[in-house]
């Protein structure tokens, strides 16, 4: 059968009059809309019923016919065809122009198409449209030239001159005449013979003119379609006018637009009719022009046509454009049905799979599977009355509900949805009250808290959704976080408490040194208050004595056996270690399970050892008023100098700030070296179950140091604590602080949230789409060091990695690693024990996958710790991965009081200066040569002449203020950098190539958000630079179809090449080009993709007119045409799979059978 959702391309152009007669299905003349005494569309009008269909089910306009049995009738009285009242959702109408108009897509962007098509100004081309000047059609014999521009004047002294020897004209109709008479396939001919010969502006703009008439004539668009003779109306359903109570009318604005249009057309109409002066004929027929300009995109020339409140009107461009247009509101974003919200509460009583679920909301949400059940079961006749005995909510329906909800997993997720992980699948527990329950274990993927946070339930309806819901999205699936493959499901705060309790030893506790055989012995003797839970004891493990304490062996335990008994304190990040390798050992079920175990004991214990703070917990050192005092005195002393004239402002600045700085160190000691091991504020800030070193001082040292508005520290510090209060003026100072950060956070998530999107753009069509693409290719990798310090060392590097080539011992020469094997964490420590320097190992960077990335060189999918499907949307992970931790990165660095040199772009603003491409602030200068510096020092400032050793030389202008890295006279190598400074990646690309600036964009990055303590993966950030140098720049075309200058996709590149050089042709020559993330996802080859980012008019104007064919690869088209997602299990691969959801256990038995 043919199925008209099933296509594999989408193609654009312009359409032909005659096409837009075609759609239509019938003339709209006049302006009416309604009539206002009968509320019926009025004939004609806008919203005619004889064109676009009857406003109720099977009844015509007059009621001659009614009922369905008329179906497809035309009624003779009023016309309209009895049908389903759905069509004027479909059915498109049309008004004939009296004159033609341009569209202002192709005459008014930038740059004007329809000006480089006729190789005009568009101003020039304003006033030919606008009626100003007239414009020279067909010399003739005459001296005019071709498309001169005559004024009122000229022309008529022309027209004595020469009389009808020229043609000449002005309005659309001359521009459409001139655009008939053209011959694209000579157009090109010209344009090509012109641009081998022109250079700088004017071969730009050849190019630019080449590119738009090749796009023309190779889709088959013919130039004079941009001239409008008809215009389409659309469906009277997509434009609606409902009537509001006070018996107003509410309208879309698009119908005031029609009907400017029509009101002006049927003027129009009526002066040609009348044989009316020129003059006025040209005015109405440019006011024509205006209507249908402001029809299609208003306010995109003069001022926008304004409705009550002067409120500019929504055009139909405005209703594709922006985050309400159609594309972001209604295509790639929609309402859900069967889901409901509520506040979510902890349920520390769950499984880690389960959720708890309202009763009410779960009959709701379920309320047509329970009433199929209740027909069934024979305990309602009909559909109709087992509805009614669901909102009755009679007794068996309890029964049903619970039988229905068993196996059928629901997805929870919680805004914002930064990754994956926002959204999990959970088996649903009914619970009394109005609250969602959830796991406590689930809530650091989610980033939940329960101060009020709410949740959506979504229900997975099909069987297919419910079965990758409960075998992909289940909550025991999600133990590994994505972004760097460590456990994130890890125990927090009270159980970390109760962890740490549990673990710690304690010297001279009751029952030390005593010997227990078994954990029988020990639970017994703890039981009956012989030992405590930190007591030290001797305890026989594998008929060998260890030293112990009770709370280790309870704790051990519920750790399985393949873990090993663990002899140790554990804290938070130790947790976050046993999670990850009972991962890694057991796989995610077993691991569930030691997770609930897990967080049942260790809040069981944490409330038995009720630790709480209290306010004499906060212990104030009795040396801070000696540190207090010592620094007044080093302050009094810079004053005096200060005062002196001894020292300048900024320096007497620079050293009070320092000396409190150091005062605060002191006191930060003293305050955390005489905290006992037992005091309860100690034991959370170690343990690391809330609160931090800074945040104890703060309570009970000093507060220290506080910045001002614009982020300048002030130098007079807080020298009290919140256990002995604040004075008012201390209270003050620390307002502005507060008041900053909540600002900043505000800012942050706006731009954190932005940056997400342009990199789930850049990076959404790269799925994982190929076995292995083959590549002889790969990137070399090495511990990464700073100052000679160890940050990243080599196996961190090389863990789910495929080797590119043999991994060799340094000494023994041994194989450790083979070719095309992937390295897992032991190997990779044994490499980078084994003393080996680097490694060279497959990469999303070097990949020959045509479209996405192949399973080789993407390596390990962190999630799962295996290799990464076929499938797998590693873009799209890329990217969440990226933006999640955003929010987290500060946003600008504090001045230190306006130091020079600390003001570098930092944070969240320094990885969007990276991915953007952009040159960045105050950057380091680097040389293109290598040679000998020579250092000429003007008045203020440096310039550096390298001079290599045939003789060249380059002047580099050093910018005053930045450090100088080299001496004069010294030798230095191409690359090389002469000051100190951020580099522009365009430079790297340049001088050092694409390896290079690949390399230190992934660099540059990872230090951002490793100074903030966010570990990503390398491989995540690959993705994304492998998106930005996805292009290559034209230089020479040879005799491919590539122009000059145009940015073409790199595989096209080559394959164009291998054709040229299989027919012994000139192959094109090309330099790598390097996109910011925007530029990037505005150059994909999908329109679709492109006009639902950004610049919608434009991507759609270009695409028309190149007759462009999206092919529907990435993940955004396919959603835009509402079909299954190209990954995962909506890959053709996977879609033939039949799935049967076996329910009852009587069919469960018969399946056995």
């Amino acid at each position: 059968m043919f199925n008209v959702n099933n296509f594999d391309s989408m193609k654009i152009g312009l359409s032909s009059p005659q096409m837009i007669r075609n759609w239509s299905s019938g003339e709209v003349k006049k302006p009416e809309t309604i009539n206002y005494r009968t509320l019926k569309p009025e004939k004609e009008g806008l919203f005619c019923e004889k064109i676009f269909g009857p406003t109720k089910d099977w009844e015509c306009h007059c009621g001659k016919y009614k009922r369905v049995r008329y179906k497809g009738v035309v009624c003779d009285r009023c016309g309209v065809e009895v049908t389903r009242s759905k069509v004027r959702r479909e059915r498109m109408g049309h008004i004939e122009l009296a004159a033609p108009v341009s569209h202002i897509w192709y005459f008014k962007g930038i740059p004007s198409r329809l000006g480089l098509i006729m190789d005009m100004s568009p101003r020039s081309l304003e006033k030919v449209l606008y009626f100003v000047s007239y414009i020279v059609i067909d010399p003739g014999e005459t001296p005019l030239s071709k498309k001169q521009l005559l004024s009122e004047s000229e022309y008529r002294e022309a027209r004595i001159k020469h009389g009808n020897a020229f043609e000449a004209g002005m309005g659309v109709e001359a521009v459409r005449e001139i655009l008939r008479n053209m011959d694209l396939d000579s157009e090109v001919e010209e344009l090509e013979a012109e641009i081998k010969e022109i250079s700088g502006q004017r071969r730009r703009r050849a190019v630019r003119r080449l590119k738009v008439v090749e796009g023309l004539r190779q889709s088959g668009n013919n130039p004079d379609w941009m001239v409008l003779e008809a215009i389409p109306v659309i469906p009277p359903e997509l434009r609606p006018m409902v009537q509001l109570d006070g018996g107003r009318f509410a309208t879309s604005d698009l119908n005031d637009l029609y009907r400017r249009v029509i009101n002006r057309n049927n003027r129009l109409k009526r002066l040609l009719d009348l044989g009316a002066p020129d003059i006025i004929i040209r005015n109405e027929k440019r006011m024509l022009q205006e209507a249908v300009d402001a029809l299609i995109d208003n306010g995109r020339r003069g001022r926008p046509v304004t409705g009550a409140g002067n409120r500019p009107l929504k055009s139909l461009s405005d209703m594709l454009k922006g985050k309400q247009g159609r594309f972001r509101q209604n295509l790639l974003g929609k309402r859900v049905d069967y889901s409901g919200r509520s506040v979510i509460v902890v349920g520390p009583d769950l499984k880690m799979h389960q959720c708890g679920l309202p009763k009410k909301m779960a009959l709701e949400l379920f309320k047509p599977f329970v009433m199929k059940k209740l027909v069934d079961k024979g305990l309602a006749h009909n559909i109709k009355s087992a509805k009614g005995k669901v909102e009755k909510l009679n007794e068996e329906v309890w029964d049903i509900l619970e039988g229905v909800i068993k196996e059928h997993p629901v997805m929870l997720n919680r805004a914002p949805t930064l990754h994956r992980l926002g959204i999990q699948a959970f088996e649903p527990i009914l619970v009394e009250g109005k609250a969602i329950k959830i796991h406590p274990l689930v809530c650091p993927a989610y980033n939940a808290d329960f101060d009020g946070d709410q949740m959506a339930v979504h229900v997975p309806l099909s069987s297919e959704a419910q079965s990758e819901a409960r075998l992909l999205m289940l909550s025991t699936y999600n133990i590994l976080s994505p972004a760097d493959g460590r456990a994130i499901a890890v125990p927090s705060q009270d159980m970390v408490l109760g962890a740490y309790y549990m673990t710690i030893a304690r010297d001279g506790k009751k029952g030390e040194g005593k010997f227990f055989g078994n954990s029988d012995e020990v639970l017994m003797a703890y039981e009956n208050n012989v030992i405590t839970m930190q007591t030290k004891i001797k305890y026989k493990l594998d008929d060998e004595w260890i030293d112990t304490t009770v709370g280790r062996i309870l704790f051990n335990d519920i750790l399985p056996d393949e873990i090993g008994f663990k002899n140790e304190v554990f804290d938070k990040g130790r947790l976050g270690e046993l999670v990850g390798n009972c991962h890694e050992k057991l796989g995610p079920n077993r691991t569930a399970e030691v997770l609930d175990d897990l967080k049942a004991i260790t809040f069981k214990y944490s409330t038995k050892a009720g630790i709480t703070i209290g306010v004499t917990d906060v212990e104030v050192p009795e040396t801070k008023s000696e540190i207090l005092r010592s620094s007044e005195d080093k302050v009094s002393q810079v004053e005096q100098q200060y005062k002196r004239g001894l020292i300048t402002e900024k320096e007497r600045y620079q050293r009070v700030v320092d000396i409190w700085g150091k005062a605060k160190d002191q006191v930060t000691e003293e305050m955390i070296s005489n905290l006992s091991e037992t005091n309860p504020i100690n034991m959370m800030a170690t343990s690391g179950a809330r609160g931090n070193t800074s945040q104890i001082t703060q309570l009970g040292g000093m507060r220290g140091l506080m910045a001002d508005p614009s982020g300048q520290i002030i130098d007079l510090p807080i020298k009290a604590n919140f256990r002995e209060g604040l004075t008012v003026l201390e209270y003050f100072i620390s307002t502005h602080g507060a008041r900053k950060g909540l600002a900043d956070t505000a800012l942050r998530t706006a731009d954190s949230g932005y940056l997400t999107r342009r990199l789930v753009d850049v990076s959404q069509d790269v799925i994982v789409r190929e076995e292995d693409c083959g590549t002889e290719d790969g990137i070399i990798v090495e511990a990464i060091k700073e100052d000679n310090e160890v940050i990243e060392p080599l196996y961190e590097r090389l863990a789910g990695r495929v080797a590119m080539e043999d991994i060799k011992h340094p000494d023994t020469d041994g194989v450790i690693i083979k070719t095309g094997e992937m390295i897992d964490e032991d190997e990779a420590k044994e490499v980078d024990n084994s003393g080996v320097k680097e490694a060279k190992i497959r990469s999303a960077l070097t990949c020959k996958a045509k479209y996405g990335v192949c399973r080789k060189c993407y390596g390990r999918n962190l999630s799962t710790d295996r290799l990464v499907n076929v499938g797998e949307s590693v873009g799209i992970i890329a990217a969440q991965s990226i933006g999640e931790p955003g929010t987290q990165l500060t946003m600008r660095t504090f001045h230190t009081g306006g130091v020079a040199g600390d003001d570098i772009t930092q944070g969240l603003p320094r990885v969007e200066e990276l991915f953007e491409a952009r040159t960045p602030k105050g950057q380091g200068i680097i040389t293109e040569l290598t040679g000998k510096v020579n250092l000429v020092e003007k008045a203020n400032s440096y310039k550096a002449v390298i001079k290599t050793d045939e003789g060249k030389q380059k002047t580099y202008q050093l910018p005053y203020g930045s450090e100088l890295l080299v001496d004069d006279g010294e030798y230095v190598e191409a690359g090389q950098h002469l000051t100190k400074g951020p580099l522009d990646p365009e430079d790297i690309l340049k001088i050092q190539g694409v390896r290079a600036v690949q390399k230190y964009l992934l660099r540059e990055v990872q230090d951002v958000y490793r100074s903030q303590g966010v570990d990503i993966n390398d491989k995540h950030i690959e993705v994304v630079i492998r998106q930005m140098m996805g292009k290559v720049k034209i230089k020479k075309a040879g005799n491919t179809e590539m122009l000059p200058g145009e940015l073409v996709d790199t595989f096209e590149f080559r394959e164009q090449n291998e054709k040229a050089i299989a027919a012994d042709q000139e192959p094109a020559t090309a330099d790598p080009e390097l996109l910011g993330i925007t530029k990037a996802s505005l150059a994909t080859e999908s329109f679709l993709s492109a006009a639902s980012f950004q610049e919608t008019t434009r991507v759609l104007t270009e695409a028309s007119l190149e007759g462009k064919s999206d092919s529907l690869i990435g993940l955004k088209e396919n959603v835009i045409i509402g079909q299954l997602i190209p990954a995962g299990t909506g890959m053709k691969r996977y879609r033939g799979i039949d799935i049967d959801v076996i329910r009852d256990s009587e069919e469960i038995e018969e399946g056995i059978n």
